[in-house]
């Protein structure tokens, strides 16, 4: 195959989970049969049009085998073609909330929960193998923070009033109903944004969903911004096994970020996007970031 077989603007997206249940040292990962193709792997499925794949992934997990699961860090994609086409499937760890052994589709007859051992023997693509051992690298129970950008917000230069007090854009409402069911797979608990408006108002669509308040922090604005105080706060979040997220401006949060990794890498973050801190006994085990 030649670069040109493939054209990435026409890839196949899908996405699936390595759901697990039980402890750290002797977990158990579910398995679905699909009797069309004879095979045992994890849940997974095609993206709808306009999902975003972290929805897609709770999705497919919920319609496959009925499970209500909480997504952990992401773990290597797999590529390989479909025909003609490149498919991509992005896969997350993700823990057992409620539900098991149902499903309401027709491409699965069967789920089975098995310990690691015998999954491996089971799995019909060694790719899946490759899947448990990536499972299990780091630990399997890690706490969520979520670092938001707030959605697209107009002209800075073209607004007249007070910068803080300027709103999410059309873009930005449509931003902010995507990131709302993404952040359902974190199932955050407590919400801190800046005092801007246009950080509020990201938050907004999941805090009603859930009925959850926004706690708003004006160290985190640009206008108040305190990194000391903002590096603090996020420790402390980071200290804490209580799913949390935290929207921003696009000066603060790349100085927050570098503040807590090591290495941070581009730690740009575009309007709408987000980065999610997997963290497990103080420290970080996990960073993942996307776009709205």
């Amino acid at each position: 195959m030649t670069e040109l077989d493939v054209h990435p603007t026409d890839m196949i997206r899908a996405a699936g989970a390595v759901v697990w249940r039980g402890t750290e040292t002797a977990p158990e990962v579910a398995l679905v049969h699909r009797p069309k193709y004879d095979d045992w792997t994890f849940p997974k499925g095609k993206l709808k049009p306009g999902e975003h794949v972290i929805a897609g992934a709770l999705r497919e997990v919920a319609e496959e085998t009925g499970i209500t699961a909480m997504l952990g860090r992401s773990l290597p994609p797999i590529h390989y073609l479909k025909g003609k086409r490149l498919k991509r499937v992005d896969y997350w760890a993700a823990r057992v909330v409620s539900g098991e052994r149902y499903t309401d589709v027709e491409e699965v007859d069967e789920v089975v929960w098995l310990p690691l051992k015998e999954a491996r023997r089971r799995l019909t693509y060694e790719w899946d193998a490759g899947l448990l051992r990536a499972l299990t690298a780091v630990p399997l129970a890690t706490t969520p923070l979520v670092l938001v950008r707030h959605g697209m917000a107009g002209s800075r230069q073209e607004w007249e009033g007070d910068d803080d007090e300027r709103p999410l854009d059309e873009v930005g409402r449509l931003q902010a109903e995507v990131l709302a069911d993404a952040l359902a797979a974190y199932r955050p608990v407590e919400l801190i944004s800046s005092t801007s408006k246009r950080c509020v108002q990201t938050l907004e669509p999941y805090a009603e969903s859930t009925g959850l308040e926004i706690r708003q922090e004006r160290l985190l604005s640009e206008t108040y911004h305190d990194p000391r105080a903002a590096l603090r706060l996020v420790s402390k979040a980071l200290a804490s096994e209580r799913p949390t997220v935290l929207c921003s401006h696009g000066k603060v949060l790349p100085e927050l970020i570098a503040g807590i990794i090591d290495r941070p890498g581009d730690v740009q973050l575009r309007k709408g996007a987000f980065t999610v801190l997997h963290h497990a006994d103080g420290r970080i085990v996990g960073v993942d970031r996307y776009i709205t």
